[in-house]
């Protein structure tokens, strides 16, 4: 559902969408698209009096955005082409191997090395999220395991999912769900991740004392933070 309204000179457009939770939360992403996540049932007027509170705030997050070199990455997973891991791009290497049948994917010296049957970019792409759902896997389970130190809840489940607008979520079941494409991030972008959702099974918003909990396990999550901010819009396949 689509809802909007005027601030200023400015008109305020955001999408809405409902689902099976208790507190309503606003997400703003490059270029400017603004997403509300708002409890089944919430009255059309709750949401838009609750946008217009965070206004200023919308507007201030749009316009840092002006100033990000935005650029939809169009792949086409050809020779040479660059793709992120932890943080750093490596190279594209297809190789044709016309008596296997499912394309492989490894990272070897440097660069990523597809084997394939044919150069479908197709193929080539599900075999590509494939590697990177296994890594995000296994990373994701090493460091929640690692930060559950500073924690006393442990999450009913983690899962690492198909997730285009946020990098992880928490359940009202505490079951962490986490975006594959945080695998691309570097290391300490990653652990902020994992950090900030491991906080909400505390919080379920982003209140005060939410971010008071994640800088007490991650002092300078802010620099972490704006990492994910300025390079996240190029971690796609």
């Amino acid at each position: 559902m689509k809802l909007s309204f005027k601030y200023g000179t400015k008109n305020i457009a955001f999408n809405v969408e409902y689902k099976n939770r208790k507190t309503m939360e606003i997400a703003v992403e490059p270029p400017n698209i603004i997403t509300v996540t708002a409890p089944i049932g919430t009255s059309e007027e709750r949401v838009v009096e609750k946008v217009k509170c965070k206004a200023n705030w919308i507007i201030q997050q749009i316009y840092s955005y002006k100033h990000m070199h935005f650029v939809h990455i169009n792949r086409e997973f050809v020779n040479g082409e660059s793709f992120m891991y932890l943080g750093r791009n490596y190279s594209l290497q297809i190789e044709l191997d016309l008596n296997i049948k499912n394309t492989k994917v490894k990272l070897f010296r440097g660069k990523f090395i597809v084997t394939a049957p044919n150069k479908s970019e197709d193929d080539i792409r599900k075999a590509m999220e494939v590697w990177y759902r296994g890594r995000a896997k296994e990373m994701i389970l090493l460091k929640v395991k690692y930060y559950q130190r500073f924690f006393n809840i442990v999450p009913t489940a983690i899962k690492v999912k198909e997730q285009k607008k946020r990098w992880g979520s928490c359940t009202s079941k505490n079951e962490l769900l986490f975006n594959w494409r945080c695998i691309m991030a570097k290391a300490n972008a990653l652990d902020y991740i994992i950090v900030h959702e491991m906080c909400h099974m505390y919080h379920k918003n982003h209140s005060k004392e939410f971010w008071e909990l994640v800088a007490s396990v991650m002092p300078d999550y802010e620099i972490r933070k704006e990492w994910l901010k300025n390079y996240g819009v190029r971690m796609d396949l």
